[in-house]
């Protein structure tokens, strides 16, 4: 059953992720055909449609893990992905850029199930597997990216982007079958432990005590670098396409090919990463990650042509992957079982606060100064490197048991 159970959250991450990503990396050309002309417009419309729903997200975040952690997680997936449905087929008829910007703005109210899921494969698995489950889940959600642009660039070039819509409502409502068919929360790891815990023991690890673990405020703002630089591409690579060259018909698909190979490596850090911690120390694996990306936006920067960019995606994908898995691998060591939700929210929120800001600021910097954006970030990955080294507590290996569980 937790086999099942796993099955279950990665297949539900992997639909979700796709249908996500056949729209959102280009939403710039879609705010173009809603009559919006000026490139510096077009971006700043870009930046805080890309923003709400994350700002939002970070917000409620913390506060659905915790109701998670009493009600259960099943539930609170659910709600989530039955607002991701509607809304998304809402978009397919919008006429104004503010539709789209008052839709995602609802959407950030009740989504957010990226962060539930990993707890839920966390729970799904015995302690010592936690890495690993946790790195299958976001292979998941990395390759649904991988395979997103390529189709959602195929129906802008031909059926246009409208359509598009459509099928990630559909794509969410699959997800939403697999979880309510095959997740049965009485079978969870989690479940099992809490069994010998006396009533609501599960329930009592409040904010400010989930704060205090080891290396956790610091991974927060790991997992909100790593995440703010991840999100910085989106709203300009399109327009950046455009500036190095590239004719705007092809335009779409060769930004759909570079997503794919930034998701595609990125799958391959998170997967990989979660059989590093038995053999090198979280420190070193999140620094080494965040130097690599930190080239790979370097090379991004130069523009020379579609392939070194291509290189650039690679590079900056997979060192982002494995850093993230083993930000929060190293936070669930840490948290009581009771708690992940809580916990699992709150660094969930430290990402989709990243994921806010940086639509913002890569727009307020791509209406002067695309290449502006990737200068900043290799400068934020080069500090994020510098600082885990130099702070962060080397701790047990990330095969130990979850605290509190031994």
């Amino acid at each position: 059953m937790p086999g099942r159970n796993l099955f279950a959250v990665t297949a539900a991450s992997f639909i979700g992720f796709t249908g996500f990503t056949l729209v959102m990396p280009f939403l710039p050309l879609f705010i173009r055909q809603l009559g919006v002309t000026d490139v510096g417009e077009i971006a700043l419309w870009a930046g805080a449609i890309l923003g709400v729903t994350p700002a939002l997200t970070a917000v409620l975040s913390p506060f659905w893990g915790r109701l998670a952690d009493r009600l259960g997680r099943k539930i609170m997936v659910v709600r989530s992905l039955v607002s991701c449905s509607l809304v998304m087929a809402a978009m397919a008829f919008v006429t104004r850029p503010w539709h789209v910007l008052a839709l995602r703005a609802g959407l950030g109210l009740f989504t957010g199930y990226g962060g539930l899921t990993l707890t839920m494969a966390a729970e799904s698995v015995p302690p010592e597997r936690m890495a690993s489950a946790i790195g299958l889940v976001q292979t998941a959600q990395r390759l649904g990216p991988a395979v997103g642009p390529l189709i959602g660039g195929v129906l802008a070039g031909s059926l246009g982007l409208r359509p598009a819509f459509l099928a990630t409502a559909a794509l969410y409502g699959i997800a939403l079958v697999l979880v309510i068919a095959l997740y049965d929360e009485q079978e969870t790891h989690a479940a099992r432990r809490d069994d010998a815990e006396p009533s609501g023991a599960a329930n009592v690890v409040p904010f400010r005590s989930v704060l205090a673990f080891e290396n956790f405020v610091l991974l927060m703002g790991v997992v909100f670098g790593l995440q703010f630089v991840d999100r910085s591409i989106g709203p300009i690579l399109p327009l950046y396409l455009e500036e190095v060259g590239v004719g705007r018909p092809r335009v779409a698909v060769t930004a759909g090919v570079l997503f794919t190979i930034a998701a595609l490596a990125g799958s391959a850090g998170h997967h990989f990463s979660g059989r590093l911690p038995s053999r090198a120390s979280p420190r070193i694996i999140i620094g080494v990650g965040a130097s690599v990306s930190a080239a790979g936006a370097a090379v991004l920067g130069l523009g020379l042509n579609v392939w070194l960019m291509g290189v650039g995606m690679a590079l900056f994908g997979v060192g982002a992957g494995a850093a993230m898995t083993t930000a929060y691998t190293a936070a669930g060591t840490v948290i009581p079982a009771g708690a992940h939700g809580t916990g699992f929210g709150m660094l969930s929120s430290a990402a989709l606060a990243g994921s806010a800001v940086s639509p913002v600021i890569a727009g307020l910097l791509g209406a002067t100064s695309i290449r502006g954006v990737f200068i900043l970030d290799v400068i934020v990955m080069a500090v994020l490197a510098g600082a885990v080294r130099r702070v962060m507590a080397d701790g047990e290996r990330l095969t130990q048991p979850v605290a509190g569980d031994a």
